[in-house]
């Protein structure tokens, strides 16, 4: 579960970090966003598989450990 956390922690300030860079340059917020998420527009279907199915994988481990590690404190 703390591989997750930190995770997302680590994704949401990046993405601030990139958010602030593309303000501060002049843009305004919605067009900041558009380029936060403008790698994921431009993927092919292929691409677009392999992202999902390494997030479904990465999910499902952190899943299985946290019962795996709930079912061993009972």
């Amino acid at each position: 579960m703390k591989i997750l956390g930190i995770s997302v922690l680590m994704m949401g300030c990046l993405m601030g970090f990139s958010l602030g860079i593309d303000i501060s340059q002049g843009f305004d917020v919605s067009q900041a966003l558009y380029n936060a998420i403008s790698p994921f527009r431009v993927m092919e279907l292929a691409e677009l598989f392999v992202l999902f199915f390494l997030l479904f994988l990465f999910f499902t481990e952190s899943l299985y450990l946290f019962i795996k590690r709930k079912n061993q404190r009972n």
